[in-house]
């Protein structure tokens, strides 16, 4: 298993190696570390749980230095970032188009696929003066587990 994970952070890393030095950034352990962690979760991630997830490994590193890291990544194209709605920012690792359920009672964030037609919603902003590059749809209701409950 330890090779197995040795060589999946090999092609993890070589990928955002990549990435940064086309872009003259430099490749620094926290961004190694910080991409790790996000390509080894497949759910939505707070700043502060990035954090906390790689204190262990990383113990110097600071919330400003993650907040600025995955703001890199951002632009890079390696997550996305989500308004969960009251205040939350979560970052997404599946960069694939897709949308977003939010649980207005628990908070709980899920993926959702579904072919949504945007071209009115840019058209729209493209009248008045706003140049769009991306939409995303976010659906707020109750959750199965929220609802059951109820």
């Amino acid at each position: 298993m330890i090779g197995r994970v040795t060589a999946d952070n090999e092609v993890i890393d070589a990928d955002l190696v990549e990435r940064l030095r086309a872009r003259g950034q430099r490749v620094t352990s926290q961004r190694l570390v910080i991409n790790r962690m996000l390509r080894s979760r497949d759910q939505h991630v707070t700043a502060e749980e990035v954090l906390g997830a790689v204190t262990q490994t990383l113990p110097g590193t600071s919330l400003p230095t993650v907040y600025a890291t995955l703001e890199l990544f951002e632009q890079l194209g390696i997550v996305r970032r989500v308004n969960a709605g009251g205040g939350a920012v979560l970052f997404d690792s599946r960069t694939v188009e897709h949308h977003h359920l939010i649980c207005r009672t628990c908070g709980a964030v899920q993926d959702v696929d579904a072919n949504v037609e945007l071209e009115a919603v840019f058209a729209a902003a493209r009248r008045s003066g706003f140049a769009p590059d991306r939409a995303a749809l976010v659906v707020d209701g109750v959750c199965a587990d929220c609802g059951s409950s109820a």
